[in-house]
């Protein structure tokens, strides 16, 4: 049962909006999970193909300068699902600093989600795939924030198992029979695709506009995919297998690919259902490549997953935290467009609301709508003063900031800030903050002004602490 304070947050979401369009949108989210910037064909990648992706990409626009919320999962679903970056959410890591291995923390009962927000402007809701922001029995659910409809994974590590013996569906945990006694009989991403087809075939015959948010596992670890994605990845690209070729080449690969057909059979539906010109679709990454399960190796330069940017999954480098952005809206959307506005995962709040003819007072200010850059009124496209991220990892704070074509990084607070022009130095190899005094002292300042502490994710640790965020 929802909390009394999350009863009178979502009332207030209702009480601060507007009337909605009679046009509204319909709107799907397609979230990857630990996909890199350059792990697309359409992004630059060369060892196998995404043609659906590609073909999204070609019928709308692409962002080449999107950011995730943060460098790993949880704190970027949140900056997701509520519009602020990571110095305001609730949710700033995995784990709360100090605590036993799977205590994490839920969205609070003043976070109020986007689906609470376009739900409360008549939009039906559905979610499936990977929640992560709020056990059962927190209160914080996806049942108790805003999804009509939800199935999958409440906890982000059983989301780890790419064949789960149980998922989701709303409150009740639901048997995958086929998987039990760890056998490998049902993907996870499957059913995901399965219950979004279906969804879709419902809506199509409502008269009230939809909010799908399509949180894939895939290509997270486990490093595990269906035996057909994995026999035609090695018949389309041999180079998989080929001596020189990492040995988890081939299934990386195929979970690459299968997430690229089931995004071709989403789009096939909207077609199917006359959907097409009342639907946006957007596609994007959580944060930046990773190396786990036995993926490639340390630098991810068999794939080039970071797609030549610095970093990986749990850097605030661009390779950590840029990634991947395309949107689909025939006749709304100019086809084959590429747009390098700054943006991020928390914008998506604003900007859903904003196609949607909503007002919402109680937005946090964090996002600015890039609804405009959609629709091509540049000249309507208000910029960010910065983006701003902070993530504690091991036993440092790391915080970054791009302000226009400048990016100030550090690892750690007492740490020396240092700072690179993404126009001139995109693969941020030349620091020159020695050259830069004033910002630097700007950027000092901007480091501390844009946040709010929270005593559970403290960017400077006790110095004896032995006590160290997982």
């Amino acid at each position: 049962m929802r909390s009394i304070c999350s009863l009178l947050a979502a009332l207030l979401a209702v009480a601060t909006t507007s009337v909605a369009l009679s046009n509204q949108p319909n709107i799907i989210y397609i979230l990857a999970d630990d996909l890199g910037y350059g792990e697309l064909s359409c992004f630059g990648q060369t060892r196998f193909a995404t043609p659906h992706l590609d073909r999204m990409a070609r019928e709308g626009i692409i962002f080449t300068h999107h950011y995730a919320g943060s460098p790993i999962c949880a704190p970027s679903r949140n900056t997701l699902m509520t519009g602020e970056h990571t110095g305001h959410v609730t949710v700033r890591n995995n784990f709360v600093f100090g605590a036993e291995a799977g205590e994490r923390v839920p969205l609070g009962p003043d976070d109020i989600t986007i689906a609470e927000r376009l739900r409360a402007a008549g939009y039906t809701t559905a979610m499936f795939g990977k929640w992560g922001l709020g056990e059962d029995g927190s209160g914080a659910e996806p049942w108790n924030k805003g999804w009509d409809e939800f199935y999958g994974f409440v906890n982000q590590k059983h989301a780890h198992n790419q064949y789960p013996e149980f998922l989701y569906r709303n409150a009740q945990p639901e048997p995958l029979v086929p998987n039990y006694g760890h056998f490998e009989n049902v993907f996870a991403n499957d059913r995901f695709t399965e219950e979004a087809e279906s969804f879709l075939d419902q809506q199509s015959e409502s008269q009230k506009p939809f909010f799908l948010y399509l949180a894939y596992t895939t290509p997270h670890s486990d490093l595990k995919c269906p035996q057909d994605s994995i026999d035609q990845a090695r018949a389309k690209h041999p180079e998989l297998t080929a001596p020189g070729a990492p040995e988890s080449a081939l299934v990386f690969a195929a979970m690459v690919m299968r997430l690229d057909r089931d995004v071709g059979r989403l789009l096939a539906k909207l077609n199917e259902l006359d959907l097409d010109d009342d639907t946006l679709v957007i596609f994007t990454s959580d944060n930046g490549p990773h190396a786990e399960g036995g993926k490639d190796d340390a630098a991810n330069t068999y794939f080039n997953a970071s797609g030549g940017l610095r970093g990986m999954k749990r850097d605030l480098y661009e390779g950590g935290i840029r990634v991947p952005f395309i949107a689909r809206w025939p006749g709304k959307i100019a086809p084959n467009t590429t747009s390098a506005h700054p943006s991020a995962s928390w914008d998506f709040a604003a900007t859903s609301l904003d196609l949607a003819g909503v007002t919402a007072d109680n937005l946090p200010p964090d996002g600015i709508s890039y609804a405009p850059k959609l629709l091509g009124r540049t000249q309507d496209q208000a910029s960010h003063d910065y983006l701003y991220w902070e993530l504690v990892f091991k036993n440092e704070g790391r915080q970054a900031i791009r302000q226009g074509d400048w990016k100030a990084v550090r690892y750690g607070v007492d740490a020396p800030i240092e700072i690179y022009h993404l126009a001139t130095d995109v693969g941020e190899q030349n620091d020159i903050a020695h050259e830069q005094p004033k910002r630097r002292d700007e950027f000092a300042h901007l480091f501390t002004s844009a946040r709010e502490p929270d005593p559970r994710f403290p960017l400077r640790f006790p110095a004896d602490s032995s006590s160290r965020q997982p």
